[in-house]
């Protein structure tokens, strides 16, 4: 627990972590209900505990709450990704060349310690690390930036985008390739704006190319078996 963290937010933060992880690893499907009933017997804890884990995941719209339905997991429409993706084309790259305008040696030892940890989670073949560092990535690179809207505008659409390629990106395939945010890198190290900007575009670009949402997701419903004993 952190420090200065209650035991029952530290209880839900460790639901909504679980939620999020079944989700990345396709083991929920979109659309899923989530019982609070279940969900109150899988994780030992009482119906108060989950409602403030579903709101928490409803804030940052995994999950849908529907009066007198409860709650379910999300489930992104192909516009509503296109407009992802489209957002996060016209905002990342001018991010991108501010930052290389920006970046300081403490910037980039930063940004470098987590591209370490990025390419080892890569390696190791952890999809869920992989896709939580790749996404991390590009909120680091935001706060180079210094502009606190624009950061949590990057982490909001980094959320939801990481949800859509969890779910729908080809197995094996991670949300971001190291060797992208590797030459991105190298243009905030040699301060080059403009290649900076470039990349970030391809990248997003390349990004979009590998989820298909018409890919079916065969993921148990059954939250007991996914959940129980976690």
């Amino acid at each position: 627990m952190a420090k200065g963290q209650s035991k029952d937010s530290a209880e839900e933060e460790l639901i909504v972590a679980r939620i999020y992880a079944a989700l990345i690893d396709q083991r929920l499907a979109p659309g899923t209900k989530l019982s609070e009933s279940v969900l109150c017997e899988a994780f030992g804890v009482g119906r108060m505990r989950v409602r403030r884990s579903l709101l928490l995941l409803a804030d940052r719209q995994l999950v849908e709450l529907h009066p007198n339905r409860g709650a379910f997991v999300a489930k992104p429409s192909p516009e509503q990704a296109r407009e992802i993706f489209e957002a996060r084309l016209a905002i990342e790259p001018p991010i991108a060349r501010m930052a290389a305008a920006k970046a300081k040696v403490s910037h980039l030892r930063v940004l470098e310690r987590h591209l370490l940890q990025e390419s080892q989670a890569h390696a190791a073949g952890d999809r869920q690390a992989a896709i939580r560092l790749s996404g991390q990535f590009h909120t680091s690179l935001a706060q180079v930036t210094g502009n606190s809207v624009l950061q949590q505008v990057v982490k909001d659409l980094v959320t939801r985008s990481s949800l859509i390629i969890g779910m729908f990106g080809a197995t094996g395939v991670i949300n971001c390739r190291d060797d992208e945010h590797a030459g991105l890198m190298q243009a905030l190290r040699s301060g080059d704006q403009a290649l900076a900007e470039k990349l970030m575009a391809d990248h997003i670009a390349h990004i979009k190319e590998h989820v298909d949402l018409n890919k079916p997701i065969k993921a148990s419903p059954d939250l007991m078996a996914i959940f129980k004993g976690i």
